[in-house]
């Protein structure tokens, strides 16, 4: 484990990874990252979200440090990467400790920015590095025991400069139809001096990944606080959202994060597939999450 060179050279730079894990009892999504300001000023942060409650831990930037493949990163006494969580955070709102393994890792085919990817000058970039995984282990988070047993995760990142000012992103694995994962984000996108809505969705169904995104021609029907419809070629994408649980979470802006936006680590929703007229399924979840910021 070593810190990049890379990070040493860059300012107004954020860099996050997202790591959730659901059973039927509880909820819980760790995000480690960065935050590098203008002025080069340094640190890292843990972010706890739970169902009822969210928590933010700074740490000296000496505390992190990263594998040269990105997939294990730690922070001070605690370890994150694709084969599980070692935790050992403490501050004066949160006491979490414990170990969880992960399985069966999916990640998806390819960059799921496509060609975007390429472009260094993109405000922000995002990338998944597992749709579904089965998730075992225990927590001990303020002196309640969270057990995992063959329950699920996902993990996804982000990094650049800021999150975008306008954005929807909804993800679920949690279905009656086991091997089904649904992830979209949707945002404004600054490129080149002008702006667009930009679209990455995965759907993995039965083996299958089916990808919906700007870059292979997809069509931005509706998209807003109660949910969004997309559609590519003869496929098409129905999510509605039927009840929400915000928390609120801090997010990067220019490299700080100074940001407050409101995150549903879990909530209500419907989501339907559709081949032409053909209902490929409909499928209900408690356990989705969703984001809109409109400002």
């Amino acid at each position: 484990m070593k810190k990049s060179d890379n990070y040493h050279k860059k300012k107004s730079f954020f860099e996050g990874w997202y790591f959730k894990q659901q059973s039927k009892e509880n909820s819980i999504a760790l995000i480690p990252g960065i935050n590098i300001s203008k002025d080069e000023s340094k640190y890292a942060f843990i972010q706890i979200i739970t169902e009822e409650k969210a928590y933010n831990v700074n740490y000296d930037f000496k505390d992190f440090s990263i594998s040269d493949d990105k997939l294990t990163i730690k922070i001070k006494d605690s370890i994150f990467s694709t084969k599980g969580l070692i935790l050992n955070i403490k501050s004066k709102d949160i006491n979490i400790k414990g170990r969880l393994i992960y399985s069966d890792i999916t990640p998806i085919k390819g960059d799921i920015m496509g060609p975007f990817a390429y472009f260094p000058f993109m405000e922000c970039f995002h990338g998944v590095l597992s749709l579904n995984h089965e998730v075992n282990g225990t927590l001990t988070l303020n002196n309640k025991e969270i057990i995992f047993n063959n329950d699920l995760g996902y993990i996804e990142k982000d990094w650049g400069r800021s999150f975008p000012k306008r954005y929807l992103w909804v993800q679920c694995n949690d279905f009656s139809l086991e091997d089904t994962s649904i992830m979209v984000s949707i945002a404004n996108i600054p490129f080149l001096g002008f702006e667009f809505k930009g679209c990455i969705a995965v759907v993995y169904y039965k083996g299958r990944e089916y990808r919906l995104a700007t870059y292979n021609g997809v069509k931005l029907v509706s998209y807003d606080e109660k949910g969004l419809v997309i559609k590519r070629g003869a496929y098409k994408l129905q999510v509605k959202i039927k009840e929400l649980s915000p928390q609120g979470l801090l997010a990067p802006n220019g490299g700080e994060m100074v940001r407050t936006i409101y995150e549903n680590l879990i909530c209500k929703a419907n989501f339907k597939f559709y081949k032409k007229d053909e209902l490929i399924f409909d499928l209900d979840s408690n356990m989705a999450s969703f984001e809109y910021v409109n400002s």
